[in-house]
């Protein structure tokens, strides 16, 4: 008898079972480290051009116009959003039902709490001085990425998800207090350096 009219034993049968589990898992599992990547050079570029232009003690280390920090910050940032809805649609295409409603229902929850931010800082950042204006949109952006982030851990389980974004949120409320240089400091190297080193660690988690 060929080993194509063998019957496979109880134990074979497990495996092969195992295997073609793991091998379905993979096809229907978005790849993360786009996301991380994206979202830590987006941070990385944007908050260490708006650090340059405050500085720690409010005396700008570079002179960097504000318009361009803006462009170099919202733009990173809106390309990295690109990256984070393809992930999002990787996510919910392949697969139907509460899988695909819970990634719809996160995917939205960012944009509205994108737009509560937009709404916030066009209506209060215009009254107060510009380096308080724009931590004030940088701190409103962080608080809800970081309390989004926690919300995606504790749906998916993803522990690692979970406490990334409570460090952000962490590092956002100190940045806060310690003013607009040391905020855009700590969110460059903080959130920014911390999403590439988490993208970087997953690659590597993977390749193994």
């Amino acid at each position: 008898m060929d080993d194509a009219e063998r019957k496979l034993s109880p134990q074979e049968t497990l495996r092969l079972i195992e295997q073609q589990g793991s091998v379905a898992a993979n096809r229907l599992t978005p790849d993360p480290v786009p996301h991380y990547l994206a979202w830590g050079v987006a941070w990385l570029v944007g908050y260490s051009a708006l650090f340059l232009h405050h500085g720690l003690s409010g005396t700008p280390y570079a002179p960097i116009p504000f318009p361009l920090v803006l462009a170099l910050l919202f733009g990173s940032m809106l390309a990295a959003t690109l990256v984070s809805a393809l992930t999002i649609w990787q996510l919910g295409s392949p697969v139907r039902g509460a899988s695909q409603q819970r990634g719809t229902m996160y995917g939205l929850a960012w944009f509205f709490g994108s737009l509560a931010v937009w709404v916030a800082g066009i209506r209060f950042a215009p009254q107060l001085p510009s380096a308080e204006g724009s931590l004030l949109w940088a701190s409103l952006s962080m608080t809800v990425v970081a309390v989004l982030y926690m919300a995606g851990g504790a749906i998916w389980l993803l522990r690692s998800m979970f406490v990334f974004g409570a460090g952000l949120a962490v590092l956002n409320a100190i940045g806060t207090v310690a003013g607009p240089g040391w905020h855009a400091l700590l969110m460059s190297l903080g959130a920014g350096g911390g999403s590439i080193a988490a993208g970087l660690l997953l690659r590597r988690s993977a390749g193994r």
